[in-house]
């Protein structure tokens, strides 16, 4: 075999399920946040069928890291933008985050929130934020100190009970 062939075929092999296992660079934003949620493309081989609608919730009670953003809500925001990517018409996906734990500080005003500027977009493009009341009363985080947008519910229990009688699925991980 010449080693112009050789070298043709190693390249065309690199090439051969890219999409899928290109590294952290095929990664990118958008569409719907352009800040937030990276995805990266992927050859599927089983398709999301036609007419799907996603109510899809997630649960948190893990507060972000100093300067960090909470993970879940940056889940959230890939969920969306993965969905959208995959031909899911944004106006069929319906996303919650419960958030409940040492994260009710995470959706709190205060001017070292570096989760609040994600709040923000996440809740201008429709996706709804439920704090436990529970856990807000015992980390003393009252209504009126939660970012703008955010709900304060009875309890994260009872916010699950209500969204999954409304057909939202709960997050596996």
């Amino acid at each position: 075999m010449s080693r112009r062939l050789s070298i043709v075929l190693f390249a065309a092999l690199l090439s051969v399920g890219s999409t899928a296992y290109a590294g952290q660079d095929a990664f990118t934003l958008g569409p719907v946040f352009e800040e937030f949620g990276p995805v990266a493309p992927v050859n599927v081989t089983w398709e999301i069928p036609n007419g799907t609608v996603l109510k899809h919730s997630f649960d948190t009670s893990d507060k972000a890291a100093d300067g960090e953003v909470n993970r879940t809500l940056r889940s959230a925001a890939r969920f969306v933008n993965m969905h959208v990517r995959a031909g899911v018409p944004f106006e069929d996906i319906n996303v919650a985050v419960i958030i409940h734990g040492g994260a009710v500080h995470d959706v709190a005003k205060g001017e070292d929130n570096t989760t609040a500027p994600l709040v923000e977009t996440l809740v201008r493009k429709g996706v709804q934020i439920i704090v436990c009341g529970q856990s807000a009363a015992y980390y003393d985080v009252a209504t009126e100190d939660l970012l703008p947008g955010v709900d304060m519910a009875l309890s994260a229990m009872t916010a699950h009970a209500v969204l999954q009688n409304e057909g939202y699925t709960v997050n596996p991980f």
